[in-house]
């Protein structure tokens, strides 16, 4: 009777699992952070720019360059009296071969650390359109510059320059927010003119606009671009991140997907920055927090913003529009308006306003996973 009892119970117990189906699946969360500001080092706490470079992250910031060891924490810096011709730096490239740090200088055209001295190249001493440089790519052995007046490449092994505007490339406006090379494409993003592509091998362009031409609202979904207005492209397993001042798209070679606040957990619409992990995985950096969408299939997202009275933060968890999980991360971003982003093998590491933040994800994995309640600092 007693044996029967418990087969009864269990049976029961079940049952009851069954009906709750599944426990969710969620994504990871980072909950061990760092920041930096001028007190740790930095020249400004105006972060245009990070790119990581192995054990070294270099820093662009309003009033200079820094490069922080990672190993150390030490932070090196380099303001006008040290020689960098500018001392605004809005973009980093890092070349794979040499080793050659690049930067996009605001108003002051482009320079090249190398050997612990800087090289300068602006309009009046080489084919750099415009010395308003925005961001920096590296291609082979070219250098492209984003400037507001076209685009330029320069070869770093023949010395020539390439000059990219409305008359050699499709480009309705000729202000140039960003740029990236993979896999054999230069994408640009073009303030105006969406995205272009230029294909390396064949010397071709494509342009990737707003199909209904419609500057206020997106008419139609999923149908192409969300806009024109275009600040940053990341190309990643045949994938392209794109982030706008009026929401982000996503593009496979097939098919679009748009994302906006009011249907995805992504804070704002006004985005600066794009800096994509995977085809599934990207960090949108907006005015008004940083936005991960952690798993494409299933449009999960993570938004990490800071309480400015409480001087802490919270990471939102969302699917679609409907909240799933909100977790108290204490420390996370120095500020909300987010301008630039990085990954870092499992790491983050995020430009804002006030300061640079350096996610930590010791744990980290992709996608989602079944997983316990997370705390900050602690594992999930």
């Amino acid at each position: 009777m007693r044996l029967a009892s418990t087969v009864v119970l269990a049976a029961a117990a079940a049952g009851m699992l069954a009906a709750a189906g599944p426990p969710e699946k969620l994504p990871y969360i980072y909950t061990h952070w760092k920041q930096f500001t001028v007190a740790d080092g930095l020249p400004n706490d105006h972060i245009f720019a990070v790119k990581v470079d192995g054990p070294r992250v270099w820093i662009g910031t309003e009033n200079g360059l820094a490069m922080l060891d990672k190993r150390t924490g030490k932070i090196k810096s380099w303001t006008e009296k040290d020689g960098l011709p500018w001392r605004v730096v809005t973009g980093i490239a890092v070349h794979p071969k040499t080793g050659d740090v690049w930067l996009a200088l605001f108003g002051g055209g482009l320079a090249r650390l190398s050997g612990g001295r800087f090289d300068h190249w602006h309009q009046l001493n080489s084919g750099l359109v415009n010395d308003v440089v925005y961001a920096v790519a590296i291609e082979n052995d070219n250098v492209w510059a984003a400037t507001t007046a076209g685009a330029s490449r320069y070869n770093t092994v023949t010395g020539e320059w390439t000059i990219f505007t409305e008359k050699n490339a499709p480009m309705e406006e000729i202000w140039n927010y960003g740029v990236n090379y993979a896999d054999g494409k230069v994408h640009l993003a073009v303030w105006g003119s969406g995205i272009l592509e230029y294909d390396i091998a064949t010397g071709h362009w494509k342009e990737y606009l707003d199909p209904d031409r419609e500057m206020e609202i997106d008419l139609y979904r999923d149908d192409g671009l969300v806009h024109v207005i275009t600040t940053g492209v990341s190309y990643i397993d045949g994938v392209m991140w794109v982030s706008t001042y009026f929401g982000a798209s996503r593009y496979d070679g097939r098919h679009w997907r748009g994302y906006y606040n009011q249907d995805s957990g992504v804070p704002s619409d006004f985005m600066n920055n794009i800096k994509a992990r995977s085809g599934n995985e990207a960090w949108f950096c907006t005015d008004k927090g940083l936005g991960a969408i952690m798993d494409f299939p299933t449009n999960t997202w993570v938004a990490y913003t800071r309480d400015p009275k409480k001087h802490t933060g919270i990471a939102v968890v969302s699917r679609d529009k409907q909240v799933l999980e909100t977790v108290d991360t204490g420390l996370n971003v120095p500020h909300n308006f987010i301008i630039s982003a990085d990954i870092d093998g499992n790491d983050v590491w995020i430009g804002t306003s006030k300061g640079l933040a350096w996610g930590i994800g010791t744990d980290y994995y992709a996608g989602l996973k079944e997983r316990g309640p997370v705390v900050a600092g602690g594992a999930q």
